[in-house]
């Protein structure tokens, strides 16, 4: 096993100098890449309506495509799941992410192409695994298993042709080359089963008599599933069950909310952490410095990259920013044209660039997950900062939490409504409640104005939640495992009443 472990760090390494050259040429490679998706795309129905074959440079481009939103593809991406091909691609699609996003209901099926699956999403797996070695020359990953938590496919026929939908993780095991079916657990047959609950209990009864080194997923579920791993094997700690346990690949929400929970899980041996940035619609960053929390913005994936400053958020042609015209330390909505056929999308998050040379960013938030009732202008960034701090001084743990506008209906005041789930409760919650607010006072200022002497926001309203509340939520909803993600910011109150009405009518 030592050999075939030598032998996979070193041809994943291979990879190192072409992440290198977009890291030393970053405007330059992003200009190619949007040469070759106009051209790709000038022959399909969406090039042709707005004249791809004679843009001739990224000006144009932007001054003749608006900025589109899922409902504004969706009418496209209908005709695709339909059987009709050349709409947005030029390539034949017949898989399609589905994806509820954050707050949604309605489920998004976003389509992927043989060229996301391969230049963007393939390419980023081997590129994880090569910046990894490399920051860790003594890695015994490849003596192990990888175990993914992922979710499930379908089959759909349509006049005689098949297609599939299911979340991004299964379509990308269910295409995944022959090799790494050999490092990879549990089998396809567990993996891609469609009941959560079944299909957990499963991977944890299969996988505590395998050696697995590194877990890839979603934090609340990767930790639901360890949680489980703990209760089946009757160890008290992860290590106990994994001894060779070493990494976890985490992304699709901040860490930092689970990190205490994480981490008790383990005894003398801590694992390392490397955050991605990854989507349905394509995988744009992963942590290339250990322990930085900064995400270098993967520029070769076939993806064009935009910038929107937050106050041109809105505008269907905006004065949206290339790699060049972006600064530090501003928010800006991620806008990405992709060899999947997604053209000026909106993917719905905001970041913050922290470096420009290379180009690393840090996620903020969403662009529909905020408070912004009097002007503080809240975002996800904050909030997770506060929740950390509040925990950490407190002794908290946390398993999940959502917050909201709050209007006393006596006084008229505002506050902001923070519903959260504990592991391990603090001991004083009017005191959790005080270090929240401070923190928040600290990173933003409007909010800090806001609250001077109560004038404007009210001390905010922190309500502790019974066990397994989100979790019956997410059940309630059909939304278990897989990429399910509960908003953690919310503009109204709609989802504090809806959870709060499933605790007190739990059978509605």
């Amino acid at each position: 096993m030592k050999i075939i472990n030598s032998l996979f760090s070193w041809l994943i390494k291979k990879r190192l100098h072409q992440i290198e050259l977009f890291m030393n040429y970053p405007v330059e490679v992003q200009q190619d890449w949007f040469d070759i998706l106009v051209r790709s795309g000038s022959g399909t129905e969406f090039g042709k309506k707005y004249g791809f074959s004679d843009i001739e440079s990224i000006r144009e481009f932007q001054q003749r495509v608006p900025v589109h939103t899922y409902e504004d593809f969706h009418p496209y991406i209908e005709q695709v799941r339909a059987g009709k091909q050349q709409v947005l691609w030029p390539t034949e699609v017949k898989w399609f992410a589905k994806s509820s996003g954050t707050t949604g209901t309605k489920s998004k099926f976003i389509p992927v192409s043989w060229e996301a699956l391969e230049e963007c999403h393939y390419k980023a797996g081997k590129d994880m695994l090569a910046v990894y070695c490399n920051n860790y020359p003594e890695t015994g990953l490849f003596t192990g298993k990888a175990l993914s938590v992922g979710g499930s496919h379908s089959i759909h026929e349509v006049n005689s042709e098949e297609y599939y939908t299911g979340d991004l993780s299964a379509i990308l095991m269910t295409n995944l080359p022959f090799w790494a079916e050999f490092i990879r657990t549990p089998d396809l047959s567990i993996a891609l089963m469609d009941e959560w609950e079944e299909k957990i209990d499963i991977i944890a009864k299969t996988t505590i008599t395998q050696n697995v080194a590194s877990i890839q997923g979603v934090p609340s579920w990767s930790l639901l599933l360890m949680e489980h791993v703990l209760r089946v094997s009757g160890k008290k700690y992860i290590d106990e069950v994994w001894p060779d346990f070493e990494v976890y690949f985490h992304g699709g929400v901040s860490f930092t909310p689970y990190r205490k929970r994480f981490f008790d899980m383990f005894s003398k041996n801590q694992p390392r952490l490397m955050e991605t940035y990854n989507a349905s619609e394509g995988f744009f960053g992963m942590e290339d410095i250990p322990g930085s929390g900064e995400l270098l913005l993967m520029l070769d994936y076939g993806i064009f990259f935009e910038f929107i400053p937050m106050t041109e958020l809105g505008n269907p042609f905006p004065n949206a920013l290339t790699l060049e015209q972006v600064e530090t330390g501003k928010n800006y909505a991620l806008l990405i044209s992709t060899n999947g056929g997604l053209w000026r999308y909106l993917i719905g998050d905001t970041v913050e660039f922290t470096s420009l040379k290379p180009f690393r960013i840090k996620i903020t938030g969403r662009t529909k997950s905020y408070i912004n009732i009097a002007g503080e202008e809240l975002m996800v960034d904050n909030a997770e900062k506060a929740i950390f701090d509040a925990c950490e001084k407190t002794n908290a743990v946390i398993i999940e939490y959502t917050a909201g506008p709050f209007t006393d209906k006596e006084t008229g005041k505002t506050s902001h409504h923070w519903l959260i789930e504990f592991a391990t409760p603090p001991a004083d919650l009017n005191f959790f409640s005080e270090v929240l607010d401070n923190s928040l006072k600290n990173q933003n200022s409007d909010y800090e104005a806001k609250r001077y002497k109560n004038m404007i926001l009210s001390f905010p309203l922190v309500e502790q939640l019974p066990a397994l509340t989100f979790y019956n939520w997410f059940r309630k909803k059909g939304k278990l495992g897989g990429q399910n993600k509960i908003p953690r910011l919310s503009n109204t109150d709609e989802l504090i009443r809806e959870i709060k009405n499933s605790i007190s009518h739990p059978d509605e």
